[in-house]
């Protein structure tokens, strides 16, 4: 309870700074809308969407419905179905991306570099192969010879 009201307070004090200057950078379709007020804020929105990737659910709508709805419906008092909540997450995108990109640390200079290859097809079907004719290379690993790509991975260390 303690760490959903913390949560709670640093998205909602982000959300009162950064949506009014926002929102005037919002494009606009033509059509002349009514831009009514949701019954969920969006720092309400941004604030499950946070509290499900640090719980243990691994989808969201077990979340939703069994964490959310039984234990925090009172600490939401205009909680929204789940079909609703689906619709109205995306609305909160930008502001969600911005509030993250300022909780991340600053980079401390430590990298980790990984590679590792796509193979495209076995190396018997490599003249009869067509989807990447002319992209896919023939390359080697420590694990032997490949027809494909090779991806690599660099992960930069934050504090």
């Amino acid at each position: 309870m303690d760490k959903l009201v913390e949560i709670f307070c640093d998205v909602d004090d982000f959300c009162r700074l950064l949506i009014p200057q926002w929102e005037p950078f919002c494009l606009d379709n033509g059509y002349r809308l009514r831009r009514r007020q949701g019954r969920m804020y969006p720092s309400e929105i941004m604030t499950i969407l946070i509290l499900f990737q640090r719980s243990h659910y691994r989808d969201f709508k077990n979340f939703y419905l069994e964490h959310i709805w039984q234990y925090h419906h009172r600490d939401f008092p205009s909680l929204l179905s789940y079909t609703r909540f689906i619709s109205v997450a995306p609305s909160v995108l930008v502001p969600l991306s911005s509030y993250l990109t300022q909780l991340k640390g600053k980079p401390t200079g430590i990298a980790f570099i990984d590679s590792t290859s796509l193979r495209v097809c076995h190396n018997i079907r490599i003249p009869r192969h067509k989807v990447f004719q002319g992209i896919a290379q023939r390359g080697k690993t420590s694990m032997g010879w490949f027809y494909g790509f090779k991806l690599h991975l660099i992960n930069l260390s934050f504090a």
